[in-house]
Order: structure tokens, then sequence, then C-alpha cells
């Protein structure tokens, strides 16, 4: 006759924090996660097939990122990430560019905004950063939800910028650490 004895607490704990850190980990996961934080996942879609569409014509992130935000002799583009800019009206989808000059953001669909004559019009949110003019990276997560991480970009001038919601959080976190990084080197030099 075998016995059985429950787990001890403390192994128990172990193997749920185990599982939580796979499940959090998964790319389905981080999909999953990604797409929740749109507004509808229709619009999310929408958005994403949209993206996709203008990435092929334009034959890559790269010339994306070179044709909205323009590109200097020498500069490089070390990553671009699918994730969103968090704003006080709300997250938005977009893609972040990271340069071994700039930091730059773009939405993936235009925001309808007044314009000075008092006409409705779209256009694209951007936000752009030169590496020169950003004091720190940080890392944060959701108290609540630990595995939902972001980045909070902070400038000179002490304007934040967060971002989260990336499909590969960790590449995209050490990217905009070694851009950071080279410039402070060139400037050493």
């Amino acid at each position: 006759m075998s016995w059985c004895y429950p787990e001890q607490p403390s192994n128990l704990l172990k193997k749920l924090q185990k599982m939580e850190h796979q499940k959090s980990s998964s790319f389905a996961y981080r999909i999953h996660e990604h797409v929740k934080l749109g507004p509808k996942l229709s619009e999310t879609l929408k958005g994403k097939f949209s993206l996709g569409a203008r990435i092929i014509q334009k034959g890559g992130r790269g010339n994306i990122f070179k044709h909205i935000f323009g590109m200097e002799e020498g500069e490089k583009l070390l990553k671009a990430s699918q994730c969103y800019l968090y704003t006080t009206a709300g997250p938005i989808a977009g893609g972040l560019f990271i340069s071994t000059k700039k930091i730059a953001f773009c939405s993936e669909r235009p925001i309808t905004i007044s314009s000075a004559a008092g006409e409705f019009v779209r256009v694209p949110y951007k936000v752009l950063i030169p590496i020169g003019k950003v004091k720190g990276i940080n890392e944060g997560q959701n108290v609540n939800k630990t595995e939902q991480k972001y980045v909070e970009i902070v400038t000179k001038d002490d304007s934040e910028f967060w971002f989260m919601g990336f499909l590969q959080y960790e590449k995209a976190f050490k990217n905009l650490q070694k851009a950071l990084s080279m410039s402070i080197n060139s400037k050493k030099r």
C-alpha cells in the first residue's frame, strides 16, 4: 500500500510560480497580451494587417523608418518592434524604431485631431526622441500582473514615454539600452 502525502506548501508555490512563468514567457501568451491592449479586437487586427501590408509595400521596416523619420549619415536602425505607446487617452498601437541616433514611434493607424481651422483631420501619431536627449531608460511591470512589462523613457527635460505590449520585451529593452550606450560611448571619443 502506498501513501499519498500532500505537497509541501513551499513546493506547491514553486510549481505554481514555474507554471505562471512558462505561461507568461510563451510567444502565444505575449501575442494574446499584445492584442488585448487594443480597444477592440477587430480594430487591432485591422491595424496589424494594415501595418503588415505597409511593411511589404515599402520594402521592410528600415524603409518605413527612413520614409517617416529620415536617417542621418551613418545612422543604423537597430530594432523595430510592435508595441503600444501609453497616453492619457489610452494605449496607441504602433511601431517603435530604435536607431543609433533616435528612438521613434509611429502609430499603426491615424488618429483624429482638430485642426487650427476647426476641422477634423486624420494624422499618424508620431514621437521622435533624439538619443542625446534621453536621460534614462527604465524597466517596469504592472504590480497586479507582473507579466505585463513596460519601458519608460525619460528625457533630459523630464518628459516620460511609456511603451508596453511588446511581443519581445527583452529584445526591445536590450536594444534601447544598446542605443543609449552607443550614444554615450560616441560622446566620450
